[in-house]
């Protein structure tokens, strides 16, 4: 798997096309260092070929802004998203394809050690069904940094579109995430949206009260 850095500003430019016949994975980062080591593991234990996109979000957009810029300036069969703060476990990338092939597969969550299998706080995409989520968009852009990896979850299983593949870690270190809080407006519009059913994607009450 091949490593690209590059600038928030450089995403907007018409020549930024990002393209691989593999998947692309895109990294939000705000500290370049703590990126160039998680790259370089997660390159080195791909096992498949592919492109991981470190994009330094100079402009402060948020994780959410970051990602659906990079989709729409990339080509790729997949797209992926995860942190600064990602620790690749072997052969990640390779057995996530592989849970892919599955047919009704469109969003994979990686094993991140924490939801068990929930939603994909990191996941990689089928690009031509998150084409018709959200009408361009990967995420919906009323967020910034929070949730948004949880509504789209909730969308792809609504739609039996999910899978979890436990064997592909992907887990996300931060030591300090347990006290830390999340966004505020991002939770009140995740609320929000979960109160008419995230733009009538999802009927399922189930589904609907299992991220609060």
């Amino acid at each position: 798997m091949q490593s690209l850095f590059i600038d928030s500003t450089q995403l907007s430019r018409s020549d930024a096309q990002l393209v691989s016949d593999g998947p692309i994975m895109v990294m939000p980062c705000t500290d370049r260092e703590m990126a160039e080591r998680a790259v370089a593991l997660a390159c080195s234990r791909a096992r498949t070929e592919g492109l991981l996109v470190a994009v330094l979000d100079t402009q402060r957009q948020g994780f959410v802004g970051v990602l659906n810029q990079a989709f729409k300036a990339s080509r790729s069969p997949w797209l992926g998203y995860m942190a600064q703060d990602a620790f690749a476990g072997r052969d990640w990338m390779a057995l996530a394809l592989k849970a892919l092939q599955k047919p009704s597969a469109a969003l994979l969550g990686f094993n991140d050690g924490k939801w068990h299998g929930e939603l994909a706080s990191f996941g990689l995409a089928s690009r031509d069904w998150v084409k018709g989520v959200y009408g361009g968009d990967f995420f919906f852009p009323g967020y910034h940094s929070h949730f948004a990896d949880a509504e789209l979850t909730l969308v792809a299983r609504q739609q039996g579109r999910y899978v979890y593949a436990p064997e592909s870690v992907l887990i996300e270190v931060d030591w300090a995430k347990d006290q830390a809080g999340v966004n505020p407006a991002d939770r009140s519009m995740f609320r929000a949206r979960a109160m008419q059913g995230f733009g009538q994607r999802v009927t399922d009450a189930n589904l609907i009260n299992l991220i609060r």
